[in-house]
């Protein structure tokens, strides 16, 4: 495994800062935020360090040199939006964004994105699952064709207000994950697995590395803290943000070893990058930057 990090907690740090904070903190590999310039909408949304649309040879060669000389691979290209937005305007703009993170990953020979299905929050499961074979079939049409593998990632994206009542990422379930994989059945859609997600759906969240070990693409690793006084209080039918919240990996509930263990059962060898969203560690780039170091300091017992 290359232990790395996600960009998007370099908000404010250029593309050649987010490098070198990443070697200094002996990282191996970065994934990398790419959202449209100056767009962001929630936290660590917004961010870009690439800029996909300046496909020039000289760009493409310049990002590349840089990340390769400080010892850095690119894991892949990151964009999580919505693509299954009610708003159709929100979702067209969204998969137009997305088919360029996926241009750009082939041109930069990085032949990974890292993104999620997306969901019409105020429709059920099973109408999202007719929206997916609307939406994403030509979005897995020009992946094969340009040699790149979509992880998808396993978060709800449903937390406070703002996403109620379904969430923003139909992706969220083992269930979930074989009824996608039937509708799109491609080799190059798999998982971005996030164990953090399942702590506080209660989901187990080593078992279905077993089921899934030929989709796994990438990796990330995220903690989170259940509050179980918090859940008594509101029951889990409340804001997850009510009992939960985002922690540095060793700061929660995961059990790294555990988790880490069944990756290595599994002979999974690819990218597992840190993401960092832990309110505690966000007041200032001094805070960031050491939120990426404990972090990486951390997981090092796990993963070298």
């Amino acid at each position: 495994m290359k232990l790395g990090v996600v960009s998007a907690i370099y908000d404010g740090f250029t593309f050649e800062e987010m490098i070198d904070n990443a070697a200094a903190c002996n990282l191996k590999c970065v994934e990398v935020a790419c959202w449209p310039q100056g767009k962001a909408e929630r936290r660590y949304a917004g961010v870009s360090h690439i800029d996909v649309e300046n496909t020039s040879e000289e760009y493409i060669a310049y990002v590349k040199d840089y990340a390769a000389k400080k010892g850095i691979e690119i894991s892949s290209l990151a964009f999580y939006p919505n693509t299954m937005d009610g708003n159709l305007e929100k979702r067209n703009a969204a998969v137009e964004h997305l088919k360029k993170v996926i241009n750009m990953s082939s041109l930069m020979g990085v032949n990974m994105v890292t993104t999620f299905i997306g969901r019409d929050q105020t429709k059920t499961v099973e109408e999202n699952l007719e929206l997916v074979k609307e939406v994403w079939p030509p979005i897995i049409k020009l992946a094969e064709e340009k040699g790149v593998k979509i992880a998808i990632e396993n978060c709800p994206m449903l937390f406070g207000v703002d996403q109620w009542p379904g969430g923003q990422n139909l992706f969220t379930t083992p269930k979930i994950w074989r009824k996608v994989f039937e509708i799109l059945n491609s080799d190059n859609l798999g998982i971005n697995y996030d164990p953090s997600h399942f702590v506080w759906q209660r989901i187990d969240y080593v078992k279905p590395l077993y089921e899934f070990k030929d989709k796994i693409f990438h990796v990330h690793f995220k903690d989170i803290k259940v509050y179980e006084d918090k859940l008594n209080d509101v029951g889990i039918m409340a804001y997850p943000l009510e009992y939960m919240s985002p922690k540095l990996p060793g700061l929660g509930d995961v059990d790294w070893g555990k988790y880490v263990s069944a990756l290595t059962d599994i002979g999974f060898e690819g990218f597992a990058c840190i993401e960092v969203e832990d309110k505690a560690f966000e007041s200032s780039r001094e805070r960031i930057i050491d939120s990426v170091k404990l972090s990486a300091k951390y997981m090092e017992q796990f993963v070298i």
